[in-house]
């Protein structure tokens, strides 16, 4: 075994990573005051706008739930596939796919009733995001190759299956727009408060998310996904099946996409549209990485950024400033959250010996047969 593989691991406070992303935060809003000053705007009228006026009146704090529905599936997804060390950059695509599977059951299901067409809408839509994501999983696991470039390369594809659609077979036949015809009204989310966009796909969601908090800390399943993620080495070594754990996480990562798809046609547009998804799979990576790869995190992450989405259109009319500003805050704030997440992870551990003297080769390990353990 090779001395450099060992280091010595400093402490770390279960407390760190909270206060790490809350110092992001402060650190984001000192460098984004530039761009609101430029802006004409006075940035602290600016923050307020952002995050505390959204949670001041019952229809910005609901619009804010709306707001961090879709991006609580997404950021579950991608952190579900990161923690395994699996790097799905496609969950926009399988949303998409989703959203399909969606649209045509939405508008198959007839007179059927609620009780089976939303099931059965939630079925196709996790099926057909799991079906998006499974080619890049096994150009991993059997060819090496990267699912970062696989994954990010579908979604494009993705957007342009749903563009050849809306301009093809599925446009509305009464209005001729490109978009597909109103789902049925069965298969439609029932709102959660009257007078209000806030629907059903916010509990499941939730739902989703505590599930997959049970399975990564409860379960052997959970065990093997994160011993996958954090030493693909080790888990073959103490017999772990790795390339069958990326698989299986890559399936989940995407079937949790394809719900967001979903819960967009089911819940607020009732059908399939170009714009249903203005980057909510990109917004997932930054939800997940803002909530550590946590589940309890995600849920927190993901609700920030919905006040900030509510917030900057807000702060666009009382202020007069872009609400693009809203977008800016959120990249730099991912960029510092990743900075100083690198920083820690590369202050706790050092090094005790950097490997064999010269000359000498390093003793090595058997290597284990994949699948012992399942």
């Amino acid at each position: 075994m090779r001395l450099s593989s060992i280091s010595t691991r400093y402490p770390v406070s279960p407390w760190s990573t909270p206060a790490l992303v809350l110092f992001a935060i402060a650190i984001t809003f000192v460098i984004t005051a530039g761009p609101i000053l430029l802006a004409g705007a006075n940035p602290i009228a600016a923050y307020a706008e952002f995050v505390v006026i959204p949670l001041t009146s019952q229809f910005t704090l609901l619009e804010v739930l709306v707001s961090a529905t879709p991006i609580l599936f997404t950021g579950a997804a991608v952190a579900i596939a990161f923690r395994a060390g699996y790097w799905n950059i496609g969950a926009e695509g399988q949303l998409l796919l989703g959203a399909i599977a969606a649209a045509g059951v939405g508008t198959t299901v007839g007179d059927l009733p609620g009780i089976v067409a939303l099931p059965a809408m939630l079925l196709g839509g996790a099926i057909a995001g799991a079906a998006w994501a499974l080619l890049p999983a096994l150009l991993r696991v059997r060819f090496g190759i990267d699912e970062v470039v696989t994954t990010l390369l579908l979604n494009p594809v993705a957007l342009l299956l749903v563009n050849g659609l809306l301009h093809g077979p599925w446009r509305d036949p009464v209005t001729g727009f490109p978009e597909s015809p109103r789902i049925a009204a069965s298969a439609e989310f029932p709102a959660l408060i009257d007078r209000s966009r806030l629907h059903l796909g916010f509990v499941i969601a939730l739902v989703v998310i505590a599930t997959a908090w049970y399975v990564i800390a409860r379960t052997p399943a959970g065990l093997r996904l994160r011993a996958a993620g954090l030493s693909p080495h080790g888990a073959r070594f103490a017999g772990i099946n790795v390339s069958r754990t990326l698989i299986v996480a890559a399936l989940a990562s995407g079937a949790i996409a394809g719900l967001a798809g979903v819960s967009e046609v089911a819940g607020i547009q009732h059908r399939l549209t170009s714009g249903l998804s203005p980057g909510y799979g990109y917004t997932g990576i930054v939800v997940a990485t803002l909530g550590t790869l946590t589940m309890g995190g995600v849920v927190l992450a993901a609700l920030f950024l919905g006040d900030l989405t509510v917030g900057a259109s807000t702060a666009a009319r009382s202020l007069g400033i872009p609400s693009q500003l809203g977008a800016v805050v959120q990249g730099v704030l991912l960029l510092t959250v990743v900075a100083l997440l690198t920083l820690r992870r590369g202050n706790s551990s050092r090094p005790v010996d950097a490997g064999p003297p010269a000359g000498e080769s390093a003793e090595h390990e058997p290597a284990p047969t994949e699948g012992a353990v399942t």
